[in-house]
């Protein structure tokens, strides 16, 4: 079992929901690592992923963009050698000539937008997979390093962007090849023309790379403050019946009205940069295209280049709107792609806790071996059925992390430092159990069974284990009735059940079980004490627990206090202990 059943998989599983697509299976070149070394180079990384697919779109585009130029030239002729020259067949011939260049480009227009089409969705696909294995690399310590709202923006509003700045793959490429054979065709007309077009595109870019420039620095900050009120709605949707049994809904939501005018505010700073950018778009593309048309007529009017040369260029002019407006808008959206690819970055260079060391030369042991937590002094044998108590229940939980290798520490197993171990071998054989483990949307059964089908005795034995059965005979169509995401549609106790049948059922040689009884009432929780100690007879086994049930089947308990082990001994052995008997007691009585 690799994956820790733990805390912080809620959200991340979310995510997962959110990010369906990216669980299906995957081609084989898509599993290669992403790059992370720079924003840049990302989204090269997602170019050259696909290679001939963007060469094709390259050869699309350029061949789409370049043959606009085409009817400009067909129609000159067609004026000179047709009308002018009063040439019935010829004007025929010329006319069926911009006919067919016009079918040419209609197929080519659909080809290259089926092609970037398929560009677009597969880079997003390839990041939706990157982040997404990040997120199952990185576990439990997800919520320690960013917040919900930050991953789901990376994963709706980045993968977009990103998506969008391939444009610049075939539109980009023939937009230069286009300006380039206009160029060409006026140098043949009047070198001045050339000259105008050749300089003007340059000088467009070189007007409208500031703005583009200065949108970066807004467009940043509105993303991140876009996710910090992301990660607001995530933790209100989630926490809202608490929030509303302690009267706390009005500060949260006043809270998330001054983070909504913030981020709005933001998003006022973008958008008036934005339009700017678009207002440039859309007119400097016309002034200069204006002042070609002027100079054209200009030399028709002197006699320099014919009527027919007149109509080429005015058809030039308008075939260089679209590279030109594309140069404007493409920088737009490359811009608007290197926010998202270094927000997306530095996701990717996030690295887990429980990373393994390099080389991790150490074998774990052969068998069932002790494992030891220095920082408690507490010590599991093999074999047996042990108890951490403590108050408050943090410090038993914070043991249970450092013998499961979800936290650093110098615990050791069978006398082997765990960080030193390989991390795939540790999570083999060594499964924590948390007690709010995710529990994702499907049948009860794949949310019981886990990463693999089951044998149906196995997994009768493990609900039964967990005193689960009642839950399959209450639900229709047992176990194949849907489950919701995090089991919405049944009880706490029957969810903490139900991850408990999951731990179980995977067999682990060494289980960590926090607070497994927790949920549930006195009846079910002495069964569940009697039921895991059978279920877990000659393997290693931790449950953290205050509860007089489970503690009187633990073969050792081991008594914390101050995140230190004060005591050990069975149950019985400790109720001597008058702060032990406070401790586990129901009794207010008790209370020291």
């Amino acid at each position: 079992m690799h994956a820790r059943l733990a805390p912080g998989a809620g959200w991340a599983g979310t995510l997962a929901s959110v990010l369906r697509m990216a669980v299906r299976p995957a081609p084989a070149e898509a599993a290669e690592p992403a790059e992370h070394r720079g924003p840049v180079r990302f989204l090269w990384w997602l170019v050259v992923s696909q290679r001939r697919r963007a060469a094709l779109a390259a050869l699309l585009g350029g061949s789409w963009t370049v043959l606009l130029a085409l009817p400009p030239y067909l129609l000159s002729r067609a004026v000179d050698d047709g009308l002018r020259a009063g040439g019935g067949r010829a004007l025929l011939g010329w006319a069926g000539a911009v006919l067919a260049t016009g079918l040419l480009l209609a197929w080519l227009s659909i080809m290259r937008h089926r092609t970037m089409t398929k560009i677009r969705n597969d880079a997003a696909l390839r990041t939706v997979r990157a982040v997404t294995r990040q997120v199952l690399r990185l576990g439990a310590s997800l919520p320690h390093r960013v917040t919900a709202g930050e991953v789901l923006t990376i994963g709706i509003g980045d993968v977009a962007a990103v998506a969008t700045a391939m444009s610049v793959v075939g539109p980009g490429v023939g937009a230069v090849l286009c300006c380039l054979a206009v160029a060409a065709v006026l140098l043949s007309l009047s070198p001045p023309l050339a000259f105008v077009v050749l300089l003007g595109v340059p000088v467009l870019a070189l007007v409208i790379g500031p703005l583009l420039r200065r949108l970066q620095a807004p467009l940043t900050a509105y993303r991140e403050q876009q996710g910090r009120v992301a990660a607001r709605v995530a933790d209100l949707a989630a926490g809202l019946r608490v929030l509303g049994g302690l009267g706390g809904k009005e500060a949260y939501a006043a809270r998330h009205r001054r983070e909504s005018r913030e981020l709005l505010a933001e998003g006022y700073r973008v958008a008036s940069l934005t339009s700017w950018v678009d207002a440039a778009g859309a007119g400097l593309p016309a002034l200069f295209l204006a002042v070609v048309v002027w100079l054209a007529a200009r030399a028709a009017a002197q006699g320099t280049i014919s009527v027919g040369d007149l109509v080429a260029v005015y058809g030039y002019v308008a075939v260089l709107a679209v590279p030109v407006s594309f140069f404007i808008e493409g920088g737009h959206e490359v811009s608007e792609g290197l926010v998202a690819a270094r927000r997306i970055v530095r996701f990717l260079r996030l690295t887990p806790d429980d990373a393994d060391k390099a080389g991790c030369p150490a074998a774990p042991p052969a068998g069932p071996a002790a494992l030891y937590d220095p920082g408690s002094g507490a010590e599991v044998a093999p074999g047996l059925l042990t108890a951490l108590v403590c108050a408050p229940s943090a410090g038993s939980a914070a043991v249970v992390d450092r013998l499961g290798r979800f936290a650093p520490s110098d615990a050791t197993w069978g006398g082997i430092r765990l960080d030193a171990l390989p991390l795939a071998a540790v999570r083999e054989r060594i499964v924590v159990a948390d007690n709010e483990a995710h529990l994702f949307s499907g049948t009860l059964r794949s949310g019981v069974e886990g990463r693999a089908p089951r044998d149906p005795e196995s997994l009768d034995r493990a609900l039964h284990a967990a005193a689960a059965e009642d839950i399959v005979q209450a639900l229709p169509g047992g176990l194949d009735a849907p489950l919701d995401d995090m089991g919405r549609n049944v009880s706490g106790g029957q969810r903490q059940r139900l991850r408990l049948a999951r731990a179980l059922l995977a067999d682990p040689e060494v289980l960590l079980a926090v607070e497994p009884t927790s949920a549930v009432d006195a009846h079910t929780e002495a069964l569940l004490a009697t039921r895991l100690r059978e279920a877990r007879a000659g393997r290693t086994t931790v449950v953290t627990t205050t509860s007089p049930l489970v503690l009187d089947q633990a073969d050792v308990v081991c008594h914390l206090v101050d995140g230190r082990v004060a005591a050990t001994g069975t149950h019985r052995e400790l109720l001597a202990d008058p702060r032990y008997r406070a401790l586990v007691a129901r009794d207010p009585q008790e209370e020291p």
